[in-house]
């Protein structure tokens, strides 16, 4: 136990188990003792040593979270330029088309938000629609 220093005993626990049980085995067999198995069930250790490896272990994870979080933010830098690559090239697409073909493609963008507006305001509780030119005694 003494080529490990505290903090190997916490985190490579199983390991130090194992070696150590290798250890009282092959000594236990000189004197004709067979063991089972061995294993570590109890350490201690000083309250400055406790909090410092928690202290180290929250440190550590503070710097996976940051480092995820440049992560995320890369990956949505890359997302924006592909999406602006993306866009571009359909205004590009557009124009080309506006320019062969003329404007039926802006008609039917047009005639699709009308419809989209128009569905929108019919669901909405706080639209009525009035008939154009009756007199509905709004301005009595």
């Amino acid at each position: 136990v003494a080529q490990y220093n505290a903090e190997q005993l916490l985190t490579q626990r199983e390991q130090v188990s194992q070696e150590i049980r290798k250890a009282i085995v092959m000594r236990a067999q000189h004197f004709n003792i067979m063991m089972d198995d061995v294993s570590i069930t109890h350490l201690t250790y000083g309250k400055e040593f406790a909090r410092a490896i928690e202290e180290k272990q929250v440190a550590y994870q503070d710097a996976e979270r940051q480092k995820f979080m440049v992560e995320m933010a890369d990956q949505e830098r890359l997302a924006t330029i592909t999406r602006s690559e993306g866009e571009a090239q359909a205004a590009k697409l557009i124009s080309e088309a506006l320019s062969k073909h003329g404007t039926g493609l802006i008609e039917v963008r047009r005639i699709d938000a009308a419809k989209d507006i128009a569905e929108s305001l019919a669901k909405s509780p706080n639209v009525m629609y009035l008939p154009h030119g009756q007199q509905m005694l709004l301005n009595v």
